[in-house]
């Protein structure tokens, strides 16, 4: 993947005694993978939270070695921007994986993607297997390998529109399972891939003005759940200016 600059360190957007809620910014790791040597969030929480080193589940890379994920509840790509929540102790990392488990917690990403989605409102419901052509990615399309899990996004289309005499569209993004590049390779098999995607838009971006963006157009903003103190929160990463600017370019 093309190294593009990595912003600054991740924004605190709540913290308790049980969990830290940040503003992940693109190209951070959120752990390490045995392949990048990007940043990553554990690093920086352990190095804020000491005593949360340890908590969670400890992962394996592709060659076998053990990886360091120390409060990592669920995840982020690299690339993905926005709200995450870590977890400082094991039974605050217990209670929330749960919640993520059983599909309790809200998520709501905005993205912006080629081409114009022309439903206001719809849902893919389409189940994501392996790439048959690409061992890094994910297919949700006729030909993907392996095992095939169950995979529904909800989306709304937020605006749409032409830049440079190009068509785009603005849209909120609800998954409502958790596959590994649920959102991506949903939008890849509607051929609405989001974008600068250098994994699923690969055949677009030489050809596309790409919307004036320089990196993959996809932002966690909103993480609602209950959290092991009881209440139930909603957390809201700011959409980054450089959405902004981008949805003024295709405002009708």
């Amino acid at each position: 993947m093309e190294n593009t600059a990595v912003s600054t360190e991740p924004v605190v957007l709540y913290e308790d005694e049980d969990v830290l809620v940040i503003n992940k910014p693109y190209g951070w790791l959120v752990h390490e993978d045995g392949h990048n040597e990007a940043p990553t969030v554990v690093e920086w929480f352990c190095g804020r939270v000491p005593l949360a080193r340890g908590v969670g589940e400890p992962g394996l890379s592709s060659k076998g070695e053990a990886l360091e994920r120390s409060g990592v509840v669920h995840r982020l790509d690299r690339e993905t921007s926005g709200v995450l929540i870590l977890a400082k102790n094991q039974s605050a990392y217990t209670y929330l994986k749960q919640q993520f488990k059983d599909r309790l917690a809200y998520k709501e990403y905005r993205a912006f993607v080629y081409g114009r989605i022309n439903d206001r409102w719809g849902t893919i419901n389409r189940p994501i297997g392996r790439s048959s052509k690409d061992h890094r990615r994910r297919s949700a399309e006729r030909g993907a390998k392996g095992v095939l899990r169950e995979a529904i996004t909800e989306f709304e289309r937020i605006g749409m529109g032409e830049y440079e005499e190009e068509s785009f569209s603005y849209v909120k993004l609800m998954p409502k399972t958790g596959r590994t590049h649920q959102l991506r390779a949903h939008l890849r098999a509607i051929d609405r891939p989001i974008i600068k995607d250098e994994l699923y838009a690969e055949n677009k971006i030489p050809k596309s003005n790409n919307l004036g963006l320089n990196r993959l157009a996809l932002h966690a903003h909103i993480l609602e759940l209950a959290l092991p103190n009881g209440s139930t929160e909603r957390f809201i990463a700011p959409v980054p200016l450089d959405f902004e600017a981008a949805a003024e370019r295709i405002a009708e």
